[in-house]
């Protein structure tokens, strides 16, 4: 594209591109991360705050080998799916947290979808036809797109007020108020704008669980202590009770986990009498699920490694008999046969870095009939697809949700079947 401002590129193969300068510049698609990309003289330059088609100036945040990042501090020519954004801090330079505010929502769902998209393609080996042939689209939670988060953490300057971090950085952005944060806990004294400092601390979290609880924890190097509300909380999902410690991992959004758990259900149809594995099971969320559909002459096999999660999962399922709980890297378990086959049912629910290769050929020799695999990272399922793919698999199914609305984040379950 022709740019009003021409940049040269420098010998040692950066672009003449400077931090802090600002270019005249037309953004393209969008990219994984909250971007978009545009070029000058070839160079890629990943723009926030923008949308694809805009005309923006942008200023340079950062230069690297290869790429710049940049924010768009004025639109000259906005697309029509630009909107203001109803934070005051999801702004260039001020809070990183949200990453699409200044997005309308439908755009917004779009948006995750292209994302998908293109991971899929550039990493996963899918096709144009083979996404048009899944339907791949993101979809939104009940709710709205505020007043969603259960679980926010503030960190503290040194001035003792709670905060947001900048995008990419440790610098702390005090708040009066975070609009995404549920209702319960932008009631919470915890700001600065309610007069109260955090002289002692590093961080702040508050948790509103399902089941009305508050919590509020304050954490200094390391050590974390209880402010106020109970030390467990309770939640509701998969048509049980949860009780479990505040610092424990659950979704952050209150609609999320049973959308999960319903998703996972219909696309593998788990039936009386089989076996399953719930794979970086944590608390058992999926197990419960499993374990109803396998009924008492089936068999579930929960493997977590996290100590807080096995207590979690034996804790809440005591009750249900059928449900083995392995404390062990998922990794360990499969490598030493610390789990077995047969198995028909596989749920994989990994952290943000993906099964991995070696997961993936294990979960495979087991031979299950279908798996279900539920992804925070549209990059690492891609990955990990490719794998699937190149063992004889394939992806039959792939839904997608919209669990953390205003940020770039995702969700995906899909469905792994052998061909």
């Amino acid at each position: 594209m022709t740019l009003p401002v021409q940049q040269s590129e420098a010998a040692d193969g950066r672009s003449g591109l400077t931090e802090a300068e600002q270019v005249e510049l037309t953004v393209a698609a969008v990219a994984p991360g909250g971007h978009c990309v545009a070029r000058v003289n070839g160079q890629v330059v990943f723009v926030r705050h923008a949308l694809p088609g805009e005309r923006v100036v942008a200023e340079v945040t950062e230069v690297h080998r290869g790429f710049v990042r940049a924010d768009a501090v004025r639109v000259l020519e906005p697309s029509a799916d630009r909107v203001e954004p109803p934070c005051p801090y999801a702004r260039p330079g001020r809070c990183g947290g949200c990453d699409l505010q200044h997005v309308a929502v439908p755009a917004q769902l779009r948006w995750k979808t292209d994302v998908v998209r293109e991971q899929l393609i550039r990493l996963g080996g899918l096709d144009e036809a083979g996404c048009d042939a899944l339907d791949v689209r993101v979809e939104a939670l009940p709710g709205g797109p505020l007043g969603w988060r259960s679980r926010v953490r503030y960190a503290v300057d040194a001035a003792g007020r709670a905060g947001l971090l900048k995008h990419r950085s440790h610098e702390v952005v005090p708040v009066d108020r975070c609009l995404i944060a549920h209702p319960a806990i932008q009631d919470r004294p915890v700001l600065t704008s309610s007069g109260t400092r955090w002289p002692d601390d590093d961080a702040v979290e508050v948790v509103a669980s399902t089941g009305g609880d508050v919590t509020v924890t304050a954490s200094t190097a390391g050590r974390t202590r209880r402010v106020s509300g109970p030390e467990r909380v309770r939640e509701r999902a998969a048509g049980r009770d949860w009780l479990l410690p505040a610092s424990s991992f659950w979704q952050v959004h209150p609609a999320a986990a049973d959308t999960l758990v319903a998703a996972v259900l219909e696309l593998t149809g788990p039936g009386p009498g089989e076996r399953a594995w719930d794979l970086y099971g944590g608390a058992g969320l999926f197990a419960a699920a499993l374990a109803e559909r396998v009924g008492e002459s089936g068999r579930v096999t929960l493997v977590e490694a996290a100590g807080d999660g096995v207590a979690a999962a034996r804790e809440n399922l005591r009750d249900v008999a059928q449900v083995e709980v392995v404390a062990a890297r998922v990794e360990t378990a499969l490598a030493r046969r610390r789990i077995t086959g047969p198995v028909d049912v596989v749920v994989l629910d990994p952290p943000r870095s993906g099964a991995g290769a070696r997961v993936v050929r294990d979960v495979v020799a087991a031979g299950p009939r279908a798996v279900a695999y539920v992804a925070c990272d549209p990059a690492a399922f891609a990955r990990d697809l490719r794998v699937f793919t190149d063992l004889g698999w394939r992806l039959a199914a792939l839904r997608g949700y919209d669990l953390f609305p205003m940020t770039q984040h995702v969700e995906l379950v899909g469905l792994l079947l052998p061909t």
